[in-house]
Formats: C-alpha cells, structure tokens, sequence
C-alpha cells in the first residue's frame, strides 16, 4: 500500500528537502544537474526522486502557463457566501466554476466564506462579466466581494528556504 505525503514527511532527509526545493524552482531539472547539487550518483537521485513520487510527497510535475501570453494581464481575488439553503448545491458550483477559463485557483473554505476564487482576466471589465456572469446571476449565492491583486507571489509549498 502506497504511504501518503503526511506519513512520510518525518522521514524526508536533508537530501530529500534539497531536492523537493530544487525541483520546485524548477521541475525540469536534469537529474544529472540534481545529483551533483545533492551529491549523489545519477541513479540514486533518479532512485530518491521515485520514492518521492510513489510516497506521494511528489504528487505531479506542472506546466506554469504565463497569464499575460494568454491575454490576462489583470487578477483578482472573489469572496463568494452560498445562500444557506443552498448548501447542498455547493458540489455542483464547485465544478462549474473549475471549468471556467479565468479561474486559476479555487479554494472552498470554513468559515463566513464558502469559496475564494482567483481569477485571471484581461481587465477590470471582464472580473467584473465574470462576476456578473457565473456568481452573482446564480440564484444560490447570496455574496460575492472582488479584490484586486496588485501583486502575487508563488510560494515553495512549505519548503524551507
């Protein structure tokens, strides 16, 4: 039976750590470049990375799209409280909503929030139809309140620096 990120992540080593933050700068490193940053043959970077992945420690490799070459040159940040007595149709808006387009990421929360969505968009007209179009038209949720970003940062998932 496959161990889990959690069951694992006492046993990560210093070797291990290094690896997770190099490939989380960039996961196209070679594993040539890996090894000889970690100081181990090829084959036991190569061995190290699997485990990592059959852990579940590694969960995938992603491709970062750049929103600007895609014509999204404006983000913000949506609030969005479901109507209480439709709570039981959050499961549903939680898939509509991951297939549009513009969301980059959605986040479900406890708490006064039931969703925080962040956007990408060409601009303020657009989050604005997007808003109008997919949140507030909808009859099951009761508020949504739109933030700006000015700036936005990726972090390294917990890694230490």
């Amino acid at each position: 039976m496959p161990h889990h990120a959690n069951d694992s992540a006492a046993a990560l080593d210093e070797v291990d750590t290094e690896l997770l933050r190099r490939l989380s700068e960039n996961a196209r490193t070679a594993n040539s470049d890996l090894a000889r940053a970690v100081e181990l043959s090829p084959s036991a970077c190569l061995a190290r990375i699997r485990r990592l992945r059959q852990s579940g420690v590694i969960t995938g490799f992603t491709t970062t799209i750049s929103p600007r070459a895609l014509g999204y040159t404006f983000q913000a940040l949506v609030n969005v409280r479901i109507r209480p007595g439709a709570r039981h149709m959050m499961g549903r808006i939680t898939e509509e909503l991951r297939a549009l387009p513009e969301v980059s990421q959605l986040f479900v929360l406890g708490g006064t929030e039931d969703f925080l969505i962040h956007v990408q968009v060409r601009d303020a007209d657009h989050v604005r139809q997007f808003v109008l179009d997919n949140l507030s038209s909808n009859p099951s949720v009761a508020l949504t309140e739109t933030n700006m970003v000015f700036e936005h940062h990726q972090g390294r998932g917990g890694l230490p620096s």
